[in-house]
């Protein structure tokens, strides 16, 4: 077993290139810093101490007042003290593998100047309001936690880069995630999320958009619009392993009946022919998505899942509404295409690159 570093050689005996001092893998429960010259410990940039025995944060490292890079991942961790706060100049925490839950962090943690945050693997059952005013954080990892939530305060990491939450527990995304304008990487595969908000849209510098292993039956036709994406990756959905239409489908009522008539005619109609409510009611017609249909559907219609053609290679399924299930195109019998023609719902011409589906 090796000996808890007790004076200024035994830690520095530790010192490799780059101004590293590595202290991984030694058992340590403590470290030694106080006797170290001021000058040794302004040349200590980055420190590693994973694989150790650390329960809280060892408040010696704050004599490292230059410390850029700290790991301390993989200890028993359930605790940061307010000493850490002191490492003013702290770029980058990874704390991965630990035992810290919401709790952990220092009140005044959001006040720290960091732009990486690594707490994957640890026990948060909610996103530290903490981590949320850190105004200058470019990466946040939380995978492997226990998160059912993403908290609409996500808005306010507005330097945000990338963003990985998976292997948590969460049901939703909040639309307030797509006020993220820098956002290029989204993690959130291996969770229980069911369907994506339209406004993710919105994130016009994501590049790769990982939500394989959920629950997602259908895509929103706005992923369209995400211009920028090279990678999605989707396995391990319902929408991939089964591609699914859904025929559950209330038959339309007389008044609907009668107000699809008057739309598809195209009657004529006025507030002085029928009462007001009937008039809006008329106006509130969606026509039929599919091109060889002129009809039209109000409150009575059918989900479908639309099959779009990105690359030339894989089909996606974005969901739609027809005014009744037998409203499919004669172009083709298979239940994949509704003619899924580009010129139809005008595609962009940057599409996306690596659509990963198995």
């Amino acid at each position: 077993m090796f000996a808890l570093p007790g004076s200024a050689m035994d830690v520095l005996g530790n010192m490799e290139g780059d101004n590293v001092l590595n202290l991984s893998r030694m058992n340590l429960e403590t470290v030694a810093l106080e006797d170290i010259s001021e000058e040794k410990k302004n040349e200590i940039h980055q420190l590693l101490l994973t694989h150790n025995r650390f329960t809280v944060f060892p408040q010696n490292i704050a004599y490292l007042r230059n410390l850029l890079f700290l790991d301390i991942s993989s200890n028993g961790l359930t605790h940061i003290c307010d000493q850490i706060l002191k490492l003013t100049k702290l770029k980058t925490l990874i704390a991965k593998n630990n035992r810290m839950d919401e709790f952990s962090l220092p009140k005044d943690f959001g006040k720290m100047s960091l732009e990486v945050v690594n707490l994957s693997g640890n026990r948060f059952e909610e996103v530290p309001f903490q981590l949320l005013e850190l105004q200058r954080l470019k990466s946040l990892s939380l995978g492997g936690n226990r998160l059912k939530t993403i908290p609409p305060e996500i808005e306010n990491l507005t330097s945000l880069e990338l963003l990985y939450l998976g292997g948590n527990g969460i049901l939703s995304i909040p639309p307030e995630l797509a006020n993220l304008q820098y956002l290029s990487y989204l993690g959130l595969c291996d969770n229980r999320i069911q369907g994506l908000p339209p406004q993710l849209a919105q994130l016009n510098s994501l590049r790769s958009l990982s939500l394989h292993n959920n629950l997602l039956t259908y895509l929103p036709q706005e992923i369209l619009n995400l211009v920028h994406l090279q990678e999605l990756s989707l396995r391990g959905n319902p929408l991939v392993v089964r591609f699914i239409r859904d025929l559950i489908y209330n038959p339309p009522s007389l008044l609907e009946l009668a107000g699809r008539i008057v739309k598809s005619r195209n009657i004529r109609y006025t507030h002085n022919d029928m009462p007001r409510n009937l008039v809006s009611y008329l106006d509130s017609a969606s026509k039929c998505p599919n091109p060889k249909c002129a009809g039209v559907y109000f409150d009575s219609r059918v989900r479908h899942i639309k099959f779009v053609d990105f690359c030339g290679k894989y089909r996606l399924p974005l969901m739609h509404y027809l005014c009744s299930p037998q409203c499919y195109s004669p172009c083709s019998s298979n239940s994949q295409s509704d003619c899924d023609s580009d010129d139809e719902l005008n595609i962009p011409q940057h599409q996306m690159q690596k659509v990963l589906l198995g």
